[in-house]
C-alpha cells in the first residue's frame, strides 16, 4: 500500500516533502517481512519470493540515492511485486540451495537439523 501511494504521488506531482515518509515506510515494511521470513533461518532468501522482496526493498534504498529516477525505479517496484506475488508455486518456492521446489516446513526443518 505504502510503494503503490508513493508511486501516484511521484507519477502527480506530490511534494517531495509529503513523499518521503512514505518511502521510509515501504522500506520499513519491507525490512518488516524480511525480518518476520528469516526467523528462525534465512531460507527463503534462497527462493524465488525471497529473492523478489530481496530486489524490492534493493530498489526502494536506491531510490534515496537516485532521485531522479524514483519514478522507473518505483515502477520496477511495483512490477516485481505483481510478478512475485501472482507467479506460479514452482517459481515461487524454488530454492536456489537445494535447486527445487520445498516447502516452508521442509527448508526450516533442514536447517534446523544441521544445528
Amino acid at each position: 500500500m505504502a510503494t503503490g501511494t508513493l508511486l501516484g504521488g511521484h507519477v502527480f506531482g506530490a511534494p517531495a516533502g509529503q513523499l518521503t515518509l512514505l518511502l521510509y515506510v515501504a522500506i520499513a515494511t519491507g525490512a518488516g517481512l524480511i525480518v518476520l521470513e528469516a526467523w528462525p533461518t534465512l531460507h527463503f532468501v534462497f527462493e524465488g519470493w525471497g529473492l523478489m522482496v530481496l530486489a524490492k526493498l534493493t530498489l526502494l534504498c536506491v531510490v534515496l540515492f537516485a532521485w531522479g529516477d524514483r519514478v522507473p525505479l518505483l515502477l520496477a517496484v511495483v512490477a516485481l511485486a505483481s510478478i512475485g506475488s501472482h507467479m506460479p508455486a514452482r517459481f515461487r518456492h524454488y530454492s536456489f540451495l537445494y535447486g527445487r521446489v520445498v516447502k516452508a516446513e521442509e527448508g526450516r526443518s533442514r536447517v534446523a537439523s544441521h544445528e
